[in-house]
This record gives structure tokens, sequence and C-alpha cells, in this order.
């Protein structure tokens, strides 16, 4: 949402080997879907119906036609650049890849103290409770097959606590789960929607709530590569 000023440090950096691209509009003021369709003509606009980071992401996902997803933020906090290492993790046998901040290669410039804190706490919860080895757990830059959607279950989130629905749902399924370093910059312009507090709230009831419901297993299964159709970002 508004964010018209960001874009052009987004999107002419996403490789050029992408078949399509997404933008979620949150009922932008700015020029943002105007600059959007100046940068890149075939972009797929769609409008999300509520509000919240949850419920854009879910409105891409319903949007996308391609058998990879590749989740990114729009304020330039992430770098295009680094959407090869997440699909190469993809296609060398993962079914969902996530990106972090805090393993060796990773860094970031746009956490404060305590949210480190809130983020290391909330992490050793999420291991404690449902395993995995993890480093990172609100964090939004993440790549998937399309074909795991149902199995992550994201229809209960809404707000930014869909990074750690997102994470546990995909360990809660026991798909093959893999992380790559990600460096992340503070957004270029603008505000983030982000509370600290409420929205950490949010992401601990979520850690709860899945800690008390019965889970889902994925079953076996392979993938062929032929006719794999490029990703959707």
């Amino acid at each position: 949402m508004n964010e018209a000023k960001n874009l052009p440090h987004v999107l002419p950096n996403i490789p050029a080997w992408v078949d399509e691209i997404i933008l979620v509009d949150g009922n932008s003021t700015d020029d943002t879907i105007a600059v959007a369709r100046a940068l890149v003509p075939d972009i797929v606009v769609v409008q999300q119906s509520s509000r919240g980071k949850g419920a854009a992401l879910c409105t891409g996902f319903n949007a996308a036609s391609g058998d990879i997803i590749v989740t990114i933020d729009a304020d330039g906090s992430a770098d295009p650049g680094e959407i090869p290492a997440f699909v190469g993790a993809l296609l060398a046998g993962a079914d969902f890849v996530k990106g972090s901040r805090f393993m060796q290669g990773g860094d970031t410039t746009d956490m404060e103290w305590y949210r480190k804190l809130g983020n290391w706490g909330l992490l050793r919860l999420v291991r404690l409770r449902f395993g995995g080895k993890f480093t990172d757990l609100c964090y939004g830059y993440n790549a998937f097959w399309r074909d795991v959607l149902p199995y992550l279950n994201l229809e209960q989130a809404t707000g930014f606590e869909i990074e750690t629905e997102m994470n546990v749902q995909a360990l809660r399924a026991n798909l093959n789960v893999f992380e790559v370093a990600s460096k992340e910059f503070p957004r270029i312009h603008g505000v983030s929607n982000l509370r600290t507090f409420p929205d950490g709230w949010r992401v601990l009831k979520t850690i709860v709530r899945l800690g008390i419901t019965r889970r889902t297993r994925i079953p076996p299964r392979t993938r062929g590569m032929a006719g794999l159709q490029q990703p959707s970002i």
C-alpha cells in the first residue's frame, strides 16, 4: 500500500527470467499501480478485499499461476537479487524455502534490539513445540512450490503473523524446509505498518493456537521437472 516511491528500487531488480509478477494493492492512495505498470507493463495487479499483510499474501497466492511462488516486500527492504538462491533450493529438493537474517551470510539493519529479542524468544518457543532448526521466524522473504499451499492452511492469518504461520505450518505438515541467508535493509521510503508489541502478541497467539490443534501431514510425492513454469513473485 502506497509504495510508489519504493517500487522503482524493487521491480527493475527482479530477475528477467521470472515469468509472472503479482502486485497486491491494499487500496493505495498514491500512484502505486501506475508506477508498477510503467515499470512492468505486464504486471498482474490484484486488489485485496480485507486489511492486513496476511490477507494481501493470500490474495496474491490465489492469483498466482506459476509452479513456484516467491514472496517479497515492496518497500525495498529485501533484495530481489536473492531470488535465484530461493528458487535454486526448491529445484534442489526443498518444498518450502525461508529466508534467514540470522544464519551465516544473513543480516538485518532494520530491527531494533527488542525486536531481535522477541524474534529470538518466539523462535525458541517454536523449536521447543514443533522442532525444526530455524534460525529466523518473523521474516517475509519466502519461496515454495504452489502445490504445498493447501498444507499451509493460511485462512486464519490476516496480519504480520502470517510469516510465522507459514513457517510453523510447513513444519507441522512435514515439508522439506530449507533456509537461505538473506540481508534485510530499512525500507527506502515511508513508514512500516508493523506494530512491535501488538503484532508480537498476534504471533504468540498463533504459535499457541497451532500448538494445540491437530496437524496435517503431507503425503510423500515426487515432482517431475518437465514442463516447469517460471516463478510467480
